[in-house]
């Protein structure tokens, strides 16, 4: 298949097999059609081939058994519709050369030729018209005009009754495809809607023996991943509870050092194990999902109070913009995501601008801007993945635990949210969140 014929072509399953259905049914309807007609003609033809041999013999007779003087009136009685009789000589013409004429003038021939000698020839002008020539037993010529009929008008109903058949062929076709794909197309709806809380809608395990197989995979599938999920959680929120007592052990130790200059350096590596092990577990709980529950809240106070808790902290971050309206959202998660993209911003920039755009088309962006180094473009993607840091030399000023980007994607991708990062003309960083199905 050529890409111009490709791309006429339909992408949807459903469409493609209607497309296909539709017009082999057409074409089958059409065949069949054809081949009807055109027995019907043969069979119309051979059963004229016998009439017109029976009452054309049967007429000659008559006629030639008449007294002269009575024939004439004879002539409209013995007339049909594909022949009637001349007294004459009739018109001369060539041989004959069509078809069915041809099968009209041999059987005529057959009929009534071993008992009168006869001529046959094509009039002029019409191929389907034949005139045969004979005369009768007292020498009076008689000339037979005929005009074989192909076929026979079509009945006004038949033409119904064939497009009502192919309606009749096209809605079954529609109603099979449309069973045949249904299931395709709720394994894909809830396969898009298997976000990282894992509580996608189970399907229906029903239906034709390979739906209702492919249904118990796909359940099974979430069971499992639910349960690899749970269980990786369940190891890191171990791990943390259990490094609790040994940091809090070398705390201990720490505080009793003799050396003032060893036990900053070993206390400000606690404050890193911890910060590590609490953003894991963080890390860990979004991946599984939220428990948090969508409410109608009011985004510009909530803005507002984040900025002043940054502000009180002495640190530079700015607000433009309200949405003026409330929004129905998970507020803690919001809080979350936008607080971890202006610490970066902060970390990285030394300030940050919160821009708020008001809800458009059910959407509304939160957009949070610095004017730090940026990143490279081809590393945008990247600093989502958990544990990845731009900086090679994992500053303990700036490096982080490369999870706060990591947690902020899963977070919005919760909230059926889209985050994104864009580098500045003129330098700095966009994180852009876009809040959707808002209501």
């Amino acid at each position: 298949m050529s890409l111009r014929a490709w791309l006429h072509w339909p992408r949807t399953l459903f469409a493609r097999l209607t497309v296909i259905l539709l017009i082999g049914v057409a074409s089958a309807q059409a065949l069949s059609f054809w081949l009807t007609m055109t027995e019907r003609d043969q069979s119309m033809t051979n059963v004229m081939m016998g009439y017109i041999e029976r009452e054309v013999a049967s007429s000659v007779a008559l006629l030639d058994h008449l007294p002269a003087d009575q024939r004439a009136q004879w002539l409209p009685r013995l007339a049909r519709r594909s022949y009637e009789f001349i007294l004459g000589p009739g018109i001369t013409g060539g041989p004959v050369d069509a078809h069915l004429s041809e099968r009209v003038a041999q059987s005529i021939s057959e009929g009534i030729g071993t008992h009168y000698p006869l001529t046959v020839n094509a009039v002029p002008g019409d191929n389907e018209r034949l005139q045969v020539h004979l005369k009768l037993s007292d020498g009076t010529p008689l000339t037979i005009d005929l005009r074989p009929m192909s076929s026979i008008p079509l009945s006004g109903w038949l033409l119904l009754v064939m497009f009502a058949q192919l309606l009749l062929l096209i809605a079954c076709c529609w109603l099979a495809v449309l069973l045949a794909t249904r299931p395709l197309n709720e394994l894909a709806v809830a396969a898009d809607a298997l976000g990282p809380d894992l509580k996608a809608v189970r399907l229906r395990e029903d239906g034709p023996s390979e739906v209702a197989r492919a249904a118990r995979a796909f359940n099974a599938m979430q069971d499992r991943i639910a349960t690899y999920m749970t269980e990786r959680m369940q190891i890191l929120a171990a791990i943390s509870h259990d490094l609790q007592t040994p940091i809090t052990r070398m705390r201990l130790r720490v505080d009793v050092m003799d050396s003032e200059s060893e036990s900053a350096k070993l206390r400000q590596d606690l404050q890193e194990m911890e910060a590590l092990v609490k953003e894991g577990v963080t890390y860990a709980r979004t991946l599984h999902g939220t428990t948090e529950v969508p409410c109608r809240i009011d985004p510009d106070a909530l803005f507002d109070s984040l900025v002043c808790d940054y502000v009180d902290a002495d640190q530079t971050v700015s607000l433009h913009g309200r949405f003026g309206m409330p929004l129905m959202t998970r507020p803690q998660a919001l809080r979350r995501i936008v607080g971890n993209l202006v610490d970066n911003a902060l970390k990285f920039g030394g300030a940050a601008q919160i821009e708020v755009a008001a809800v458009h088309d059910g959407q509304a962006t939160i957009s949070v801007l610095d004017r730090g180094p940026g990143i490279p473009a081809e590393s945008l993607e990247t600093v989502f993945q958990p544990f990845f840091r731009l900086e090679g030399s994992r500053n303990r000023n700036t490096g982080g635990t490369g999870l706060g980007l990591a947690i902020a994607r899963q977070l919005a991708l919760a909230m059926d949210a889209t985050l994104s990062l864009h580098n500045r003309t003129g330098g700095g960083l966009e994180a852009r969140l876009t809040l959707k199905n808002l209501g």
